[in-house]
């Protein structure tokens, strides 16, 4: 275990943090078969990781810029030639290991402030395997005198064969402008219909939030593996298809893109914390007898 990488273990599950690169996981895998996007040995971009946190806002904000009690600000827009900024800026910064053990570690990381975000705070990662799940909390405390904007979120990349299906229940979905912001609330079928097992894989782009979702998200594999993501402080689940692709993303987040600009987003308090946390749950299907058989 080397500063640049560490490894958790339990029974045959093993997972790798790349503190880092953004706070990262690197890999999740059962008996040496990948359950999520492996990163590439030697990656350094957040991009090419299993999951990265989203943090201190998740998706998108409008051209960067938003208005907090009169005041404007213009984050930098840290997506390339992308006309909005994304994904908070935990991704894009190194975290520190604070705590590892053999099945755990926390992750920290602080922002003191600056002219895009001013609002200093500690964000908190503590990650944990048991032989059968993994799981993820992020927390943000605000260290400043002033109430601060926050949502939060995980941006988990999950495998997908020709035979993998997706399941979840949610309210309904919004649909995207060309340079993907929310536009207008539609129908939660509108796009495929995820209350039944579908197959994830698809010709088209699917880069939608999806509103009201009650968890849980149930991806089942070709392998007769069995993935089920829960979460608690996420009302929503982002969901990212590239059309073709080998891979897709869950995001359980707690609000939508461009919140800040819009319903708005929640305001923690100086001293306070807003907390998100992410259980992947990993299983196998029995196809013949058609019911789960635990790996634990």
């Amino acid at each position: 275990m080397s500063k640049d990488r560490i490894i958790l273990r339990a029974g045959g599950l093993e997972a790798a943090l790349s503190p880092a690169v953004g706070g990262s996981l690197l890999y999740l895998a059962l008996d040496g078969v990948d359950l999520m996007r492996r990163a590439p040995e030697g990656a350094g971009d957040p991009l090419a990781m299993a999951s990265f946190p989203l943090i201190p806002y998740a998706n998108r904000i409008a051209d960067g810029r938003f208005t907090v009690d009169g005041d404007e600000y213009q984050l930098p827009l840290n997506f390339g030639d992308h006309p909005h900024s994304i994904h908070g800026f935990g991704w894009q910064t190194p975290w520190t290991a604070n705590e590892t053990g053999p099945d755990a570690a926390r992750l920290v990381q602080t922002h003191a402030g600056d002219a895009g975000w001013p609002w200093p705070y500690r964000a908190e990662q503590h990650i944990a395997l048991t032989p059968s799940q993994l799981s993820m909390s992020l927390s943000l405390t605000n260290f400043g005198d002033a109430p601060m904007p926050a949502s939060l979120g995980f941006h988990p990349y999950f495998l997908a064969d020709e035979a993998t299906t997706l399941r979840f229940d949610a309210r309904s979905l919004w649909l995207s402008t060309p340079d993907m912001l929310p536009e207008r609330e539609a129908p939660a079928d509108m796009l495929g219909d995820w209350s039944r097992p579908g197959i994830v894989r698809g010709d088209t782009l699917i880069d939608n939030a999806y509103a009201g979702w009650s968890g849980p998200a149930i991806v089942e594999r070709g392998d007769g593996l069995r993935l089920t993501l829960t979460a608690q402080g996420a009302d929503w689940l982002h969901v990212y298809r590239p059309p073709n692709s080998q891979d897709f993303c869950l995001e359980p987040v707690s609000h939508m893109p461009d919140a800040i600009n819009r319903s708005g987003m929640a305001m923690v308090a100086p001293g306070d914390s807003a907390q998100l946390s992410m259980t992947i749950a990993i299983d196998r299907i029995d196809q013949t007898l058609s019911k789960s058989v635990s790996i634990a």
